[in-house]
This record gives C-alpha cells, structure tokens and sequence, in this order.
C-alpha cells in the first residue's frame, strides 16, 4: 500500500507552515522535514506520525492519546519506533498540528 496524492497533500498542507517544509516518499509512506530535520511520517495506510524520543515530549502525546508506532519482527519479537501517532485535536487544525511538530524538533535536541 503506498500513499495517495490526497493523503500526501494533505500532510503538506497540515504542516506548510513549518519552515523550508520538504518531503521524501519512503518504504510506500513519506518523510516530512523542516529545515533538513524530519519530524514526521505519513504512513502508507494515511496515519501522521510525529517523531518522539522516550521522555517528556513522548510523555505529553501519550497523555493526549496518541499511540507509539508498534510493530512485530519477522522473529515475532515486539519493536517500536519513535514515532506517534498526531492527536486528533490537531488533525484538522494546522496551527496545533505545527506548534507540535515545532515542540518534536526541540525535544529531538
């Protein structure tokens, strides 16, 4: 499954205030970058995910009921990824959407 033009415009549009926004299309999703750093993916199944460290940042989404990117291993082993899921409150509200992906990029310092 890879992402859909929509779904790719959809996630420039949510963050296009981020400076010297640009993307990359990855493994059938899309890495979002602002200013050479990424801070984000959209999933191939349409998910946004913000990239967060264990720590206070991953703690605050966690408490806004966002969910880390999980997987299974070929192995069967459990895995994740520094990555979650964007709050709902700021799916639809770039100004919230952004003032996240600003607090990611500080946290990842």
């Amino acid at each position: 499954m890879s992402l859909s033009d929509a779904d790719i415009a959809f996630a420039k549009e949510l963050f296009s205030a981020m400076p010297d926004l640009t993307t990359r299309k990855m493994f059938g999703g899309l890495g979002i970058y602002s200013e050479g750093t990424i801070f984000a993916l959209s999933m191939s199944d349409g998910r946004l995910m913000l990239k967060a460290k264990d720590g206070p940042f991953a703690n605050r989404l966690a408490d806004m009921g966002s969910s880390k990117w999980t997987y299974t291993r070929k192995d069967g082993a459990p895995s994740s990824m520094p990555y979650w899921t964007l709050p709902e409150t700021a799916m639809d509200d770039p100004e919230v959407a952004c003032a996240l992906a600003r607090d990611a990029i500080n946290a990842l310092s």
